[in-house]
């Protein structure tokens, strides 16, 4: 998504009203010197400009700038994160297994407006898909879909039951000792 979200706005009532403008190459990979405006909105999503750059030592232009900036390249979104589950959805995580590359198989699922999480891995699956459904038939057919897909050789899917923990406040990790 080339857009970040207006304040209040439902993170999966978003993903499914936007249309989501192709890119001519996914962005993978880590940005070179991430900006403290992260740190900022992750504490704080609603926090205005104006207290921002006050705090940083910056001009509000300037993290207004900034901010367009992460949005345009994909690297920020504030969204108000909500439960699937307590809103009445279905959410699942899926592991997939390719036959190949999976990176062709990767773009077109992260094209689903029904998933949300994309990401290529090494160990027993070569994609995690999480995946928010309106109820278990939408799921089954998600599910379904993805199996059809060239490459794919198998998917496992894991239900998820009850949500105990959900945080993006992890920063940006700037000037940590590893």
């Amino acid at each position: 998504m080339t857009e970040c979200a207006p304040r209040g706005t439902n993170r999966l009532a978003l993903r499914r009203t936007i249309a989501q403008p192709a890119l001519a190459e996914p962005r993978r990979g880590p940005i070179s010197a991430p900006p403290r405006i992260i740190e900022a909105l992750q504490a704080n999503g609603r926090e205005s400009f104006r207290a921002i750059a006050a705090r940083l030592g910056v001009s509000e232009a300037t993290i207004r700038a900034r901010y367009a900036r992460l949005c345009g390249e994909d690297i920020l979104q504030v969204v108000g994160v909500t439960n699937p589950l307590g809103l009445g959805f279905e959410q699942a995580l899926v592991g997939v297994k390719t036959a190949g590359s999976p990176e062709p198989v990767a773009d077109e699922i992260a094209s689903w407006i029904e998933a949300d999480y994309v990401v290529v891995t090494a160990g027993q699956y070569d994609l995690v898909v999480e995946v928010v459904a309106t109820d278990r038939r939408e799921l089954l057919e998600l599910t379904n879909r993805m199996r059809a897909l060239d490459g794919v050789v198998s998917t496992e899917t894991f239900l998820y039951l009850q949500m105990v923990k959900q945080l993006y406040d992890w920063g940006t990790r700037v000037g940590e000792a590893n």
